[in-house]
Protein backbone atom coordinates (compact mmCIF):
# COMPACT_ATOMS: atom_id res chain seq x y z
CA UNK A 1 0.00 0.00 0.00
CA UNK A 2 1.20 3.25 -1.00
CA UNK A 3 2.01 6.05 1.46
CA UNK A 4 -1.40 7.98 0.22
CA UNK A 5 -3.63 4.89 0.68
CA UNK A 6 -2.71 5.05 4.54
CA UNK A 7 -5.35 6.90 7.06
CA UNK A 8 -4.46 7.52 10.47
CA UNK A 9 -6.10 4.97 13.02
CA UNK A 10 -5.94 2.17 10.12
CA UNK A 11 -5.82 -1.38 12.40
CA UNK A 12 -5.39 -5.01 12.31
CA UNK A 13 -5.29 -7.67 14.88
CA UNK A 14 -2.94 -10.51 14.54
CA UNK A 15 -3.12 -14.04 14.73
CA UNK A 16 -2.49 -15.53 18.28
CA UNK A 17 0.92 -16.88 18.78
CA UNK A 18 1.67 -19.48 21.69
CA UNK A 19 5.22 -18.34 23.54
CA UNK A 20 6.69 -21.98 24.28
CA UNK A 21 9.29 -22.81 26.61
CA UNK A 22 11.05 -24.57 23.95
CA UNK A 23 11.28 -21.37 21.80
CA UNK A 24 12.12 -19.23 25.11
CA UNK A 25 15.11 -21.55 25.77
CA UNK A 26 16.55 -21.73 22.21
CA UNK A 27 16.32 -17.68 21.57
CA UNK A 28 17.78 -16.97 25.60
CA UNK A 29 20.19 -19.56 24.82
CA UNK A 30 21.50 -18.21 21.77
CA UNK A 31 20.90 -13.73 21.93
CA UNK A 32 19.52 -13.01 26.01
CA UNK A 33 21.51 -16.03 27.90
CA UNK A 34 20.87 -14.37 31.26
CA UNK A 35 19.33 -16.71 34.04
CA UNK A 36 15.63 -15.36 34.13
CA UNK A 37 15.33 -16.67 30.75
CA UNK A 38 17.51 -20.03 30.85
CA UNK A 39 17.96 -21.39 34.97
CA UNK A 40 14.37 -22.45 36.07
CA UNK A 41 15.71 -22.80 39.49
CA UNK A 42 17.04 -19.04 39.67
CA UNK A 43 13.97 -17.82 38.51
CA UNK A 44 11.88 -19.21 40.70
CA UNK A 45 13.67 -16.99 43.42
CA UNK A 46 12.66 -13.63 41.61
CA UNK A 47 9.72 -11.72 41.57
CA UNK A 48 8.38 -13.83 38.40
CA UNK A 49 8.45 -16.70 40.06
CA UNK A 50 9.35 -18.66 36.69
CA UNK A 51 11.45 -18.51 33.64
CA UNK A 52 10.02 -15.53 31.67
CA UNK A 53 10.24 -14.95 27.92
CA UNK A 54 13.02 -12.59 26.40
CA UNK A 55 11.08 -9.31 25.59
CA UNK A 56 12.65 -9.38 22.18
CA UNK A 57 11.41 -12.68 21.29
CA UNK A 58 7.90 -11.74 22.51
CA UNK A 59 7.89 -8.59 20.64
CA UNK A 60 9.38 -10.39 17.60
CA UNK A 61 7.27 -13.42 17.53
CA UNK A 62 4.00 -11.01 17.16
CA UNK A 63 5.81 -8.86 14.60
CA UNK A 64 5.96 -12.35 12.52
CA UNK A 65 2.31 -12.33 12.92
CA UNK A 66 1.65 -9.06 11.96
CA UNK A 67 4.11 -9.23 8.47
CA UNK A 68 1.66 -11.94 7.13
CA UNK A 69 -1.08 -8.45 8.01
CA UNK A 70 1.36 -5.45 7.12
CA UNK A 71 0.13 -2.04 5.63
CA UNK A 72 2.75 -1.83 3.62
CA UNK A 73 3.34 -4.74 1.34
CA UNK A 74 5.66 -3.91 -1.23
CA UNK A 75 5.54 -0.19 -0.65
CA UNK A 76 7.93 -0.85 1.97
CA UNK A 77 11.17 0.86 1.81
CA UNK A 78 12.92 0.21 5.43
CA UNK A 79 12.16 0.49 9.10
CA UNK A 80 13.73 3.37 10.55
CA UNK A 81 13.52 2.95 14.43
CA UNK A 82 11.66 0.87 17.02
CA UNK A 83 10.97 1.61 20.57
CA UNK A 84 9.88 -1.35 22.81
CA UNK A 85 8.07 -0.65 26.54
CA UNK A 86 7.87 -3.91 28.57
CA UNK A 87 5.15 -3.73 31.12
CA UNK A 88 4.36 -7.38 32.03
CA UNK A 89 6.14 -10.60 31.99
CA UNK A 90 5.46 -13.15 29.67
CA UNK A 91 5.44 -16.60 30.60
CA UNK A 92 5.49 -20.15 29.35
CA UNK A 93 2.56 -20.82 27.38
CA UNK A 94 1.13 -17.53 27.24
CA UNK A 95 -1.19 -16.68 23.70
CA UNK A 96 -0.06 -13.12 22.50
CA UNK A 97 -1.99 -11.00 20.49
CA UNK A 98 -0.94 -8.07 18.80
CA UNK A 99 -3.65 -4.66 17.94
CA UNK A 100 -1.63 -2.57 15.37
CA UNK A 101 -2.83 1.32 14.84
CA UNK A 102 -1.16 3.60 12.00
CA UNK A 103 -0.35 6.42 14.56
CA UNK A 104 1.04 8.94 12.91
CA UNK A 105 1.71 9.84 9.19
CA UNK A 106 4.42 12.43 7.62
CA UNK A 107 5.82 12.91 4.62
CA UNK A 108 9.56 13.67 3.53
CA UNK A 109 10.81 15.06 0.22
CA UNK A 110 10.69 11.66 -1.53
CA UNK A 111 8.65 8.92 0.71
CA UNK A 112 6.27 8.98 3.45
CA UNK A 113 7.03 7.30 7.17
CA UNK A 114 4.59 5.50 8.55
CA UNK A 115 4.18 4.68 12.66
CA UNK A 116 2.75 1.98 13.93
CA UNK A 117 1.73 1.49 17.45
CA UNK A 118 1.64 -1.87 18.29
CA UNK A 119 0.03 -3.46 21.33
CA UNK A 120 0.37 -7.11 22.48
CA UNK A 121 -1.75 -8.69 25.13
CA UNK A 122 -1.65 -12.29 26.69
CA UNK A 123 -4.55 -14.88 27.07
CA UNK A 124 -5.85 -12.21 29.73
CA UNK A 125 -6.60 -9.63 27.84
CA UNK A 126 -3.87 -7.80 29.70
CA UNK A 127 -1.41 -5.64 28.28
CA UNK A 128 2.29 -7.27 28.17
CA UNK A 129 4.11 -5.19 25.68
CA UNK A 130 3.81 -1.76 23.55
CA UNK A 131 5.81 -0.66 20.87
CA UNK A 132 6.24 2.02 18.45
CA UNK A 133 7.88 1.22 14.92
CA UNK A 134 8.58 4.07 12.14
CA UNK A 135 9.31 2.92 8.80
CA UNK A 136 9.60 4.57 5.14
CA UNK A 137 7.13 4.07 2.52
CA UNK A 138 6.90 4.84 -1.05
CA UNK A 139 4.86 7.66 -1.96
CA UNK A 140 3.20 7.28 -5.41
CA UNK A 141 4.57 10.50 -6.60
Amino acid sequence: MFYEDMKLGMAVETEPVTITKDKMLRFAREFDHIPLHTDEEYAKNTIFGALIAPGVMSFMAVWDKYLDKTFFGDELIAGKSTKIEWIKPVYENDVLIGKVEISELSRTKRNGLVTVTVDVYNQKGELVLKNVTESVVRCRG
